[in-house]
Formats: C-alpha cells, structure tokens, sequence
C-alpha cells in the first residue's frame, strides 16, 4: 500500500470517527442499539496491511473516542480487539484461491453475503467486550447480550447503509 492510499485511509477514519462523536455520540434506540458507525473505518482497511499497523491504528481511534465519550479505554479495548480478531477471521473465512492482496474488504468490492458474514461477527465481538467492560460488576450477562445483539445489528444496517449511500461502487459487467 502507498503513502496516498494510507492517507486516504486516514481520512475516511478520521471522517467517520468525527461522524461518531459529533452526531452517534448520543444517539440510543430504546436504550439497548448502539451505533458504532466509527469500525467501518477499521473493518474495510486492505487486506494486505499488517495487524500491527491495523491494531495501532485501532488503537488510536478508540483512544480518540475515549476522549470524547469519556469512557476510561473501554472504546480503545474494544477497536484494539476488533482490529486483532479481523486478521484471524479473514483468515477463518478465506476463499479456496485466498484473497487479492489490493482487495479492501468492503461491500463494493466482496458482495452483500461476504461483508454481512465478514462484519457482523466483527462488530459483534466488539459489542461485546465494550459492554462488557461497561457492565463489569453491576450488570448481568443478559444486559451485556441484549446491548451486543442490538447495537451489531443496528451498526451493521448504519455501515452497510453508508457504504451503499457514499461509497462509489465497481461497475459490474
């Protein structure tokens, strides 16, 4: 990946987690649907970066995000996991022939069904590892599975709705 790319990328992540703390940052369906529009950022980088870079740069964004929402590290665990679990799974659901290195995973790229398995059980493991040390100690399993269900399905609806709205799509023969 080159310098212009990497910085492209930079300033998608930077958009969306600024999207996140200015307009997300309050925005609660019946108190249990969370929108972390923020791990799109993470979750469509290319294939072919380096999981040190990738949880770094994760890292970086939840500890952003920790300034703002004032949660103590719990986004920046939570993006840190993410970004090391997103390695393993791509290798988990890789196709026979493997990937193209320049690839991003995104929807535009891979197909409605690939990005849905790709990312759900992503944002999902990061609902739960935030709630989880949201909840730790005074709340219940339940709680934490009600918030991570909810708020994976209403971020996964948000990513995919934003990447079908802004996102510029391959011009399909």
């Amino acid at each position: 990946m080159n310098i212009r790319n990497l910085i492209s990328y930079l300033v998608l992540i930077l958009f969306l987690g600024l999207v996140q703390i200015f307009f997300l940052k309050n925005l609660a369906l019946f108190g249990v649907a969370f929108a972390f529009v923020h791990l799109l950022g993470i979750l469509i980088l290319p294939i072919s970066m380096r999981p040190v870079t990738l949880i770094f740069i994760a890292f970086l964004l939840g500890l952003v995000l920790d300034l703002f929402y004032e949660t103590i590290g719990m986004h920046a665990a939570a993006a840190t996991f993410l970004a090391f679990a997103r390695s393993l799974w791509l290798r988990a659901i890789s196709p026979t022939g493997g990937y193209v290195e320049t690839e991003e995973p995104s929807l535009s790229e891979m197909g409605f069904g690939w990005f849905l398995s790709y990312s759900l059980p992503l944002i999902f493991g990061y609902s739960m590892v935030f709630f989880t040390a949201d909840q730790w100690g005074t709340g219940g399993l339940w709680t934490i599975l009600n918030k991570s269900f909810f708020s994976s399905i209403f971020t996964c609806l948000l990513v995919i709705l934003v990447q079908l709205l802004f996102f510029k799509r391959r011009r399909r023969i």
